[in-house]
């Protein structure tokens, strides 16, 4: 473990489930990632280099095999199965044989150590899909901590105004239970996920509600967090704790814990 140099993550989910935004915050980051082929290469797009093209996250544009990585968190690298839920079964399969090859990868440093999987509640009516269920009862992921990341939870905002109108408040009444019945839809959309992805073969080891994470100062320690502690390793946890570089308190925390 202690040859082990950066901490590499799969991040899946719908188009648009603000995967990008996260993995800017995880690494303290505005900018793009630069994008490599394994093999240390540029990839490159018609003569211009593609970690510069925002249409490179956008679906048909991605290689799962490219890795994703910050200048300012070089301990990082990334994997993107972005769009997957609109795929071609082609695709599913290259996604499935992908986390299983480098979930048991000879080699640790070339491992995926832990999957991130988005489900945005801006699209709380559909919270889990065929897709989600595919991935879930479909690809094997025993050898691959799976966290299920709830994104973009600050746009039930909107559905609690239209739940407390429907309710018969007025707009200043409404204005004082806004946040509390936010808390309320999301515990009752985490609770409807979990039941249903409960159902599934192979099953998240965890779930995180992420919220405010537009905001450049967002906090991402409770996602590194989460990860860590549902790691089978302990040389994993250490790398992943010391990778994160925003929480200090974090790593002495763990450090002492340990």
């Amino acid at each position: 473990m202690k040859n082990i140099k950066r901490f590499r993550v799969l991040v899946m989910g719908r188009a648009n489930a603000g995967k990008t935004t996260i993995l800017q915050r995880v690494c303290n980051s505005t900018d793009k990632p630069k994008i490599f082929d394994g093999r240390g290469n540029k990839v490159h797009s018609y003569g211009v280099e593609t970690y510069v093209e925002t249409e490179y996250f956008k679906r048909g544009y991605h290689d799962i095999k490219h890795e994703l990585v910050f200048r300012s968190n070089l301990g990082f690298v990334f994997h993107d199965s972005c769009g997957f839920e609109a795929g071609s079964a082609e695709q599913f399969e290259q996604m499935k044989e992908f986390v299983v090859d480098r979930a048991t990868a000879g080699s640790v440093n070339e491992r995926v150590h832990a999957i991130w999987f988005c489900i945005p509640m801006t699209e709380s009516h559909r919270t889990v899909t065929a897709a989600e269920l595919k991935f879930f009862n479909e690809c094997d992921t025993k050898h691959v901590p799976v966290m299920v990341l709830l994104t973009k939870c600050d746009s039930l905002e909107l559905e609690a105004i239209e739940e407390l109108e429907d309710e018969g408040l007025e707009i200043e009444e409404a204005q004082e239970k806004i946040a509390e019945k936010e808390r309320e839809l999301l515990e009752r959309w985490h609770a409807h996920i979990k039941h249903e992805l409960d159902k599934c073969r192979y099953l998240p080891r965890g779930y995180v509600t992420l919220q405010k994470m537009h905001q450049e100062s967002a906090d991402c320690t409770v996602l590194i967090q989460s990860t860590a502690n549902v790691m089978n390793e302990e040389g994993l946890q250490r790398l992943l704790i010391s990778t994160q570089q925003s929480n200090i308190l974090l790593c002495v925390h763990y450090a002492v814990w340990k």
